[in-house]
């Protein structure tokens, strides 16, 4: 992906707690890859964010840990960035 993403609606979301379209929007990210710093296994929650013209979850998420931090990857995992 390039360009500018505009995550706001997702994080208002995930800040509201308001409804979460995707079923595993709020489920445990395990953090397999190894990418974010390590914590106990059920310390991140990650949340589908829309990607334009893709059916599905697509590879936009983030996810945020229980201290607040808040990471966006752009690519299923494959890069994180850390937004807070």
């Amino acid at each position: 992906m390039t360009g500018t993403v505009d995550l706001k609606p997702t994080l208002d979301r995930i800040r509201s707690k308001g409804s979460f379209p995707h079923k595993n929007d709020g489920s445990v990210f395990r953090n397999r890859e190894g990418k974010l710093p390590s914590e106990r296994p059920d310390y991140y929650r990650e949340y589908v964010h829309p990607t334009p013209g893709v059916s599905g979850p697509g590879p936009q998420r983030i996810v945020v840990g229980d201290g607040g931090e808040i990471y966006y990857t752009p690519d299923h995992y494959g890069s994180f960035i850390r937004l807070d």
